[in-house]
């Protein structure tokens, strides 16, 4: 406390719980832990969440309820031998952000459960599927944390008004409920910020202009950041303009690299729209380099114009498909040898072998086509592409169609 007897501490670190009773929200796994406490020892966890979800609260609550000496470190923040100097003496370990630590870093921690001679309680916002070691990850207990709800940011954004002596209306309270998404932490900054305000203030219209702008939060590094890229692609893929809009719109405004979005962009106009509009994939790779050109903020309008356009478009992944039954046939018999008629015969000797020999030049025949083989001999018949009756592909196709007739 300062000289006046006011709390220094933020609020949410005030607000903090000190019981699983008292916890808000993950009630589908508070019943584990609360069996977890009952039992003897405590194992080693992890808790795997958005942020302000209560990843680092649960850990906190275990380690004080067994009473055993811990210690909190945060992974960017501590060295491996600095944290070998805080984890004397200590039987807990806390440890935010796991995924901060390198591959390599994680290998520390092997050999201290093994023994038992620390429990680690760790926190990530990354999937742990690949952003912990699978030998380390085996040592674990996993708890998948989720966004807290609208009514249980509610309860806390009471609780937090009380503990900051705050008089909000519930109208105020369904404000910063709605824009805190899901995460506690940024409810209880709001509050924070809130009781700095003015009493003339705290109505529910003036804390729409009031709070700051930085609450568009989005996280870049965690699942989210993949989540909404995923969402805005299926989003095209299902032609939904609107869907597309709106996870586009959620990645710009979080913060996303826009080229990041132009990749993805380009990567759905050839693997979903593809032949039945051959004009998506120029349209997209356009919107890329006018982006590069006019940056950020008006960035947007190009790449807004291509997701609606991409979603809008006929829907054909029939070259997609075709690749990759190509490569499941190389990946189970190997690579074939090329034809020799379709190797160039650059020196004298290979000409002796055959190279070159017997091979049709299309141009010099009528359509630019004659019948000849050009897969591997034990591949000939075989096909990988078939046509899509969508958009632009069946005009393309029919040409492939007629000069496979002129073979039969």
């Amino acid at each position: 406390m300062d000289l006046l007897g006011n709390e220094k501490r933020p609020l949410a670190e005030r607000s903090r719980p000190a019981a699983l009773s008292d916890f808000v929200g993950q009630t589908h796994v508070i019943s584990r832990l609360t069996a977890i406490l009952s039992g003897p020892r405590l194992p080693s966890l992890l808790f795997f969440g958005p942020p302000g979800c209560g990843k680092s609260t649960l850990a906190l609550i275990l380690a004080r309820a067994k009473g055993r000496p811990y210690v909190r470190v945060s992974a960017p923040e501590a060295g491996l031998s600095a944290l070998r100097d805080r984890i004397k003496g200590k039987e807990i370990l806390i440890l935010d952000e796991l995924h901060r630590f390198s591959k390599a870093q994680q290998d520390f921690f092997l050999p201290l459960l093994e023994t038992g001679e620390i429990t680690l309680l760790a926190t990530t916002t990354e999937n742990p599927s690949f952003s912990v070691t699978r030998q380390l990850l085996s040592r674990l207990h996993v708890f998948r944390l989720r966004p807290l709800s609208h009514a249980e940011l509610l309860v806390l954004a009471e609780r937090g008004a009380r503990e900051a002596g705050l008089d909000l209306s519930p109208e105020s309270l369904e404000v910063m409920a709605m824009l805190s998404s899901g995460d506690g932490r940024t409810l209880l900054n709001l509050v924070e910020f809130a009781a700095a305000l003015p009493g003339d203030k705290l109505s529910a219209e003036e804390l729409k202009k009031q709070l700051p702008e930085a609450l568009a939060r989005g996280d870049r590094d965690g699942d989210s950041h993949y989540e909404l890229a995923s969402a805005m692609i299926k989003s095209i893929r299902g032609s939904d303009p609107d869907a597309a809009l709106y996870y586009l719109a959620c990645l710009l405004e979080s913060g996303e690299d826009p080229r990041f979005c132009c990749r993805r962009l380009m990567i759905s106009a050839s693997e979903d729209v593809g032949l039945a509009d051959p004009m998506a994939l120029p349209l997209a790779v356009s919107a890329a380099e006018a982006v590069e050109k006019i940056g950020m903020p008006e960035g947007f309008i190009p790449l807004a114009q291509t997701a609606v356009y991409l979603a809008l478009a006929p829907k054909s992944n029939s070259t997609y498909a075709a690749y990759l039954a190509a490569k499941k046939d190389i990946m189970q018999s190997g690579v074939k040898p090329v034809p020799l008629h379709l190797r160039n015969p650059s020196t004298r000797l290979q000409r002796e072998w055959g190279f070159g020999k017997g091979y049709k030049y299309p141009h010099a025949y009528p359509d630019a086509w004659v019948d000849q083989d050009y897969l591997p001999e034990d591949l000939v018949g075989r096909s990988y592409y078939t046509a899509k009756d969508q958009g632009q592909e069946p005009r393309l196709a029919a040409r492939l169609e007629r000069l496979r007739k002129r073979r039969s």
